[in-house]
């Protein structure tokens, strides 16, 4: 008879090590290379320092922890006194601390240089595939910057605050700070997407009003993220103007006490729980206009352009992540006498994720080098203003399924919240929903396409140039074209399609300029080709003839 010592009723084996003590930029050689093209080559060695620094135990720690321990609000001091204060973990000090020591929230701006937008763009990359939840108020942060250049003396006193590589978490006057972080407050009760029905108003104290002007707020917002940042760009309606007009609305009023923005509670939220974000009333709030009166909208839309961006490059990550999360499962798992990435089927589905993860990052590193433009190219306009809301609306939609594909890998131990997986699935839909859901990214392509047509038409004859490399690639750019040239409304109904066959269009010509042909083969047979494509599919049907081993290799080296 075998003998069981007492209480043991069986060994542990078959299951996978965590993650951990490895490289993120080293170990992608896809990113390394898109690096290297967009001119970002100079910031190598600090991509190569972050991406070991993330990959360690005790970094990865700090994403389950700032998670598990979600912020607080505290409205009132003992005394009874109105602080509106937040409470977060130490670990989200911590992730924020990283974040703005490799310069995230600014590097653009405060070390220009070419390449530099693709350099932040990579470390922004890197960092998504840790945590989500702290990259909001940095992603706010970095896009206020180019609106609050356009004000001299206000940006004058925030700018070495707005640059510095520090951060600090203490919640005191401005002034008193040594970094600042910027929010942001549009959406209201009656509107969402809708902004210019805002009916928060702005009234002038000083009886003249205008740009750089004083005004007292009265209104609220439904959505206003990060509620702990120093100060906030707020729309708001005035008196002598219909349209609306955007406010820098600081934490705390001159007078040095907090100031009248009043934060009701913070919002019980899906995923990002790490960050707070909250519903807000003004009474009588402080703010400064900046841009002209009745242009809040435009002014502030030049920092959803910026904002939408990180929304591509955020759902990218969170694609990267939980792929090599499931490739480094599959590699110690077995099941029915081999590893699971040995067995054909899950070496397809691997596949599969791995091409989809592939050309969410060639994209969005190709839109970084044309928000680096200063010639204002036709071209690059068009990646700027058409491509970046058509990748947010699909790069944001696929990450969806693929999180919940990548879970699937794992198995029951994907589904419980000790592990990643289903922080990673969480996360996915918020950045379909933030900066514009996809109905309305998809109509701001086409709105886009009518106001830049000269834009529109060089984007067009480039990929029209590229379409000789292969042929699914051509009929798929006529299709596309031909969709275009249909009757107003049909285009409107259209709009989805339109901004997916764009993204997949300028996806496969990236990956025929530059990755392995078993790799953009693969990618235009299974999303271009005829029959493909066009209304969904799911991961990991992949033909047989393709080279599945090879392309779960390239994506994450063994």
């Amino acid at each position: 008879m075998e003998w069981h010592a007492p209480g043991k009723t069986h060994d542990v084996t078959n299951q996978v090590p965590p993650l951990a003590d490895y490289n993120l930029f080293a170990t992608d050689a896809v990113l390394a290379s898109a690096v290297e093209r967009e001119g970002a080559t100079w910031h190598r060695d600090a991509l190569l320092r972050d991406g070991a620094e993330l990959g360690t135990p005790d970094t990865i720690a700090l994403a389950a922890l700032a998670n598990r321990h979600t912020p607080e609000l505290f409205t009132h001091s003992p005394r009874g006194e109105r602080i509106d204060a937040l409470e977060f973990h130490p670990a989200w000090h911590s992730l924020l601390a990283l974040l703005r020591h490799e310069g995230l929230h600014a590097l653009p701006f405060s070390d220009p240089q070419p390449g530099a937008m693709a350099a932040r763009c990579a470390g922004y990359f890197l960092h998504g595939q840790l945590e989500s939840g702290s990259l909001c108020p940095l992603t706010m942060t970095f896009a206020s910057i180019p609106v609050l250049q356009r004000e001299p003396a206000l940006f004058a006193m925030l700018r070495d605050k707005l640059y510095a590589r520090e951060h600090d978490p203490r919640d005191v006057p401005l002034a008193q700070k040594r970094s600042a972080m910027i929010g942001m407050g549009m959406t209201e009760k009656q509107g969402g997407s809708d902004v210019r029905s805002n009916q928060t108003h702005a009234f002038a104290t000083d009886g003249g009003g205008g740009r750089g002007a004083a005004y007292r707020l009265v209104g609220h917002k439904w959505f206003f993220s990060a509620p702990q940042c120093d100060a906030h760009l707020v729309l708001a309606r005035t008196d002598d103007h219909e349209g609306l007009s955007c406010f820098f609305v600081p934490r705390f009023a001159p007078d040095g006490s907090k100031n009248a923005v009043q934060v009701q509670r913070l919002k019980d939220k899906l995923g990002n729980r790490s960050n707070a974000s909250s519903e807000v009333e003004f009474l009588d709030a402080y703010g400064v206009l900046i841009g002209d009166e009745g242009r809040g909208v435009p002014t502030i839309i030049e920092m959803a352009n910026y904002t939408r961006l990180d929304c591509v490059i955020g759902s990218a990550a969170l694609m990267r992540a939980a792929l090599v999360q499931a490739v480094h499962h599959a590699r110690h798992r077995s099941a029915f006498g081999k590893h699971l990435a040995d067995q054909p089927l899950m070496r397809n589905v691997l596949a599969d994720l791995a091409l989809e993860s592939e050309a969410a990052t060639v994209l969005f590193m190709r839109l970084a080098r044309a928000f680096e433009d200063t010639a204002n190219l036709p071209e690059e306009r068009a990646w700027r203003r058409i491509v970046t809301p058509a990748a947010k609306y699909w790069v944001c939609k696929r990450t969806l399924e693929f999180t919940g594909e990548a879970m699937e890998v794992w198995g029951g131990n994907g589904y419980v919240e000790e592990g990643p997986m289903a922080r990673f699935y969480r996360e996915a839909p918020v950045n379909s929903i933030w900066e514009g859901s996809g109905n309305v990214m998809c109509l701001d392509v086409l709105r886009a396409m009518e106001r830049e047509p000269d834009a529109a038409h060089a984007l067009l004859a480039a990929w029209r140039a590229d379409v000789h490399a292969h042929p699914a690639l051509g009929a798929a750019v006529e299709r596309l074209l031909a969709t275009l040239t249909s009757a107003p409304e049909t285009r409107e109904a259209s709009a989805r399609r339109i901004a997916q066959q764009i993204v997949l269009v300028a996806q496969a010509t990236l990956l025929v300029k530059h990755a392995p042909s078993y790799v953009a083969d693969a990618f235009i047979a299974t999303r271009l080709a005829d029959g493909c494509g066009d209304s969904g599919r799911v991961y990991g049907t992949l033909p047989a003839a393709f080279d599945h081993a090879a392309i779960v290799t390239r994506t994450f080296p063994a």
